[in-house]
């Protein structure tokens, strides 16, 4: 693992980006230790790209600080300490991806064995493939196999299964996994917030160019200051469960019926003895997706954690 010694994988500090009269991003402060697997989420628009821009040194923040490993993001991209899995760039057409996985590795100061990140990624039986015959899940695979040369100690994505389908994505995130299991830094971009439920440690919400929420999946989903009430109930009458107390919100559907409610408890209690023939009963927290509307609607506090 190519590391530089430092106590934060990440550290952004103050960081303000402005195109015109639009800001992009409006003072991210963001500490990112070795080890941690992190999402960044966030609306179309909230500042997620600009903000893996500056990390990685592809654009310059108009204020504030942006360090990887204690040292500026050239320097620790030049000393193979990041690779990155960008939206934006395509393969070099016509060329096999074992000649552009070479050719890559040649470039990188400490490159690990072509073989060994050929397995990692999931591209083994691609190496004689030219670039302009894979698939788009194969394509991504290849660029996670050139973002891994360099023995990476942060790998960041961004939007890294955008467009794939189910089973491409599956296999993406299978390779992810392995690459972190050996205590490597990992942050992603994602609308897909099953994604991040299931791969991140911790949740970065970003808002309005700032961050609104960060900190585990759990700490985020109890920000919805909600759970839910789920039951089987034969004939349930929507508009009495509404009166049921802390509900906020009840559907219906045949015989199956959720209610989100603010106090799972009192609700719970209700339900039970003013519908004794429900069953089937299971309480959980929120939803993610219950959370991050709640935390990025128009109304919103601009600033919660």
């Amino acid at each position: 693992m190519t590391e530089l010694k430092h106590s934060d994988a990440v550290s952004l500090r103050g960081i303000r980006k402005r195109y015109g009269a639009v800001t992009a991003v409006a003072g991210v402060d963001l500490r990112i230790g070795p080890g941690e697997v992190v999402a960044l989420l966030g609306p179309n628009g909230a500042g997620k790209s600009t903000t893996v821009d500056i990390m990685l040194g592809l654009r310059a923040p108009d204020t504030g600080q942006a360090e990887l490993f204690g040292t500026r993001p050239r320097a620790a991209l030049d000393a193979g300490s990041v690779g990155a899995v960008l939206q934006t760039g395509e393969l070099i057409p016509g060329a096999r991806v074992g000649e552009l996985l070479t050719a890559i590795a040649a470039l990188q100061p400490h490159p690990l064995p072509i073989g060994q990140v050929a397995e990692t990624a999931g591209v083994a039986d691609l190496l004689k493939r030219r670039t302009d015959r894979l698939s788009g899940g194969q394509a991504q695979r290849v660029r996670f196999a050139l973002a891994l040369l360099g023995d990476p100690s942060l790998l960041v994505l961004d939007e890294p299964t955008a467009g794939l389908d189910v089973a491409s994505r599956r296999d993406f995130w299978a390779s992810v996994r392995g690459f972190a299991a050996a205590g490597r830094t990992v942050l992603f971009s994602t609308h897909y917030l099953e994604e991040a439920d299931e791969i991140a440690d911790r949740i970065v919400l970003i808002d309005r160019g700032r961050v609104v929420a960060d900190g585990p999946t759990t700490a985020i989903r109890a920000m919805a200051a909600a759970r839910t009430v789920r039951c089987t109930l034969p004939g349930a009458d929507r508009a009495a469960l509404a009166e049921l107390p802390g509900a906020t919100n009840v559907e219906v559907h045949g015989d199956a019926v959720l209610v989100r409610t603010t106090d799972s408890d009192a609700t719970l209690r209700a339900l039970v003895t003013g519908y004794p023939q429900a069953r089937d009963i299971e309480v959980a927290a929120a939803a993610l997706t219950d959370a991050f509307l709640a935390l990025t609607r128009p109304d919103a506090p601009a600033e919660v954690a």
